[in-house]
């Protein structure tokens, strides 16, 4: 039976726009038939991704490109100076090629005549850091140049990095090296109707001040919106450890991600905003059954009362849990809380109030005992 580990969280926001569409508009959605501030998955994953750099080692991560071919031929002219960094493309492209990849070659830009360019996916490709040693390795040891389908296989479908074994990777043209996500990240909602409001700006000219001109430098809008939003992840334990090979790598992704899911932030206009919050509310459950998210507590969106909007949220996620958890027999295996003290009579009934730190370290217990049984890739 499958372990997967929940993570629910209230996380409010002053004025911001943190994530933005094509327009410069703060992303929205309807729920509930109203208008919600909405932050897409795919940008809060990246704030996680980039958050994992900040303690994970780099050669448990990996890295997005279109130019894998480039990447990898640099380390290898990089451990061996003697290469060409023509052949070094060359050979590596054919590694690509056997697998199956397409690879075409951009033209260079106007101003890179004197430049040849590298073969490139048409896509941007998830690779280990790892796989790109291995591949450098097999190259340079590669004597005869002869390459098989099985070394392509052997060396870009193994020891995947922890974010690219969590988020998964589609590769259209050689389906042999997709990899099935073990982490599922839901896009955060407002829990309150809200619809974007704008700052009206103007800039002064210093040199024109100075000359006494009158009027603005620049005038200018920029759309914002604040909302408490309800935010929810689910990590599938056995299938991350597949993915990784080891127990003890899959324990340590997944105490990794709740860790960046709690303290990172997409940095959309952060600079103008400094929207620098942390979570107002964190729930991790640990179930045996299926993944539940509770956003269905917020279809009827919450109206501030003379509390605030995040403490009445916090009582109808309580309530959601509590009425799904009667309803379908279904408790958590193990339910902590993370929650301030204006929040911790709401927090009791979830589950166990503790600080991050506790949280992290119990965590961490209870995922080995979940993978006890768990057999290491080559292991007997």
């Amino acid at each position: 039976m499958s372990t997967f580990i929940d993570v629910h969280a209230l996380h409010t926001l002053p004025p911001s726009n943190i994530n933005r569409d094509d327009t410069g508009s703060p992303k929205t959605a309807t729920f509930g038939g109203v208008p919600r501030q909405r932050v897409s998955s795919q940008a809060w994953k990246h704030a996680i991704r980039m958050d994992f750099e900040s303690y994970l080692d780099r050669s448990k991560l990996g890295v997005r490109t279109k130019r894998a071919v480039d990447v990898i031929a640099r380390q290898v002219v990089e451990k061996n100076p003697e290469w060409l960094i023509e052949d070094a493309r060359s050979a590596v492209a054919e590694v690509f090629t056997k697998g199956g990849f397409k690879l075409t070659t951009p033209k260079p830009k106007k101003d890179q005549t004197d430049v040849e360019a590298s073969p490139e996916t048409s896509y941007l490709f998830f690779i280990s850091r790892r796989q790109i040693e291995n591949v450098a390795d097999f190259v340079l040891q590669n004597e005869e140049g002869k390459v098989a389908k099985k070394d392509a296989q052997k060396l870009l479908d193994t020891e995947h990095s922890v974010d690219l074994a969590m988020f998964g990777r589609m590769v259209a043209d050689a389906p042999d090296f997709n990899v099935d996500a073990s982490v599922q990240v839901a896009h955060a909602i407002g829990v309150s109707a809200a619809t974007p409001e704008f700052d009206y700006f103007t800039a002064v000219d210093d040199v024109a001040k100075e000359s006494e001109e009158t009027g603005a430098g620049m005038i200018g809008t920029v759309e914002m919106m604040a909302s408490t939003l309800y935010r929810y992840a689910t990590v599938d334990l056995e299938h991350l450890a597949e993915n990784l090979g080891t127990k003890a790598a899959a324990v340590e992704a997944t105490v990794a991600f709740v860790r960046s899911f709690i303290a990172s932030m997409p940095t959309g206009k952060q600079n103008t905003f400094a929207n620098r919050t942390l979570p107002d509310l964190v729930v991790v459950a640990v179930r045996k059954d299926r993944p539940v998210s509770w956003v269905n507590a917020f279809e009827e969106p919450v109206t501030a009362s003379g509390h605030g909007v995040r403490a009445e949220a916090a009582k109808k996620l309580v309530e959601e849990a509590s009425s799904l958890e009667e309803m379908y027999d279904s408790p958590a295996l193990e339910t902590l809380v993370i929650a301030p003290h204006s929040l911790v009579d709401e927090a009791t009934a979830l589950g166990s109030v503790v600080t991050r730190k506790e949280l992290l370290e119990q965590l961490e217990s209870t995922l080995a005992e979940q993978l006890s049984e768990f057999r290491d890739m080559g292991e007997n």
